[in-house]
């Protein structure tokens, strides 16, 4: 099945090319490691807008919580990240094979799963799916599938939720159509402008200048 849980190979070829980047330009351990879908894939001034935190960008635009997974253990783990910060799951509930908020959460769990097992002292970054307007009659299933991940956040050590949804919307409790593309689906620099501040400022309290963090033994 074209959705599969199993290895498709969908974006071997963007895997590869990650790992041809690393090759030539090898990320300093300790990087902050984004990843998941297109709203990271597109974010192109994701590097300048963190500094001077130390990020990378490993976002593969159409995946599904299952496929960031499946190759965790090649655009993630080999970077003994200080942190990862994850914007996965809209794919899940939009199209493709039948999710539910349980199914993404469990998929979320799996997440934390492949990562804190190699490693513990690893922070992860839950990023809350956002309402687009092209989904915008997804929006209840979106709403719950962040309240039960944000649910499991609570309960894990190194594991956090990130709210960007809430400032997204409008007086009127819809999307705010300017902060979009053409497609009604992608964020343009608006967008972004709305993203970088919020996660920056957390991201920063723990590991920008002067911070203290157990995650600084991840560099040696």
């Amino acid at each position: 099945m074209f959705w599969s849980k199993k290895k498709t190979g969908l974006w071997e070829t963007e895997i590869a090319r990650f790992e041809a980047e690393d090759r030539a330009n090898p990320p300093r351990p300790g990087v902050i490691v984004f990843t998941g879908s297109s709203s990271i894939r597109k974010w192109s001034t994701l590097v300048g807008d963190m500094k001077p935190l130390d990020v990378i960008g490993r976002g593969f635009g159409g995946s599904q919580l299952a496929h960031v997974n499946e190759y965790a253990g090649r655009i993630v783990i080999p970077y003994r990240p200080r942190a990862v910060v994850l914007y996965a799951g809209e794919n899940d509930l939009s199209w493709g094979r039948p999710n539910t908020p349980e199914s993404v959460t469990e998929d979320f769990k799996r997440f934390v799963t492949i990562v804190h097992t190699p490693l513990p002292e690893t922070w992860i970054y839950y990023i809350s799916m956002k309402s687009a307007p092209l989904r915008w009659g997804n929006r209840e299933q979106m709403r719950a599938t962040n309240r039960l991940i944000e649910q499991v956040c609570r309960t894990q050590e190194r594991v956090q939720y990130i709210d960007v949804a809430t400032p997204m919307l409008g007086p009127n409790g819809k999307p705010r159509r300017e902060l979009f593309r053409w497609d009604h689906l992608h964020m343009n620099a608006r967008g972004y402008a709305i993203w970088t501040p919020i996660i920056k400022s957390v991201l920063m309290a723990r590991f920008g200048p002067g911070a203290t963090s157990s995650a600084d033994s991840l560099v040696k």
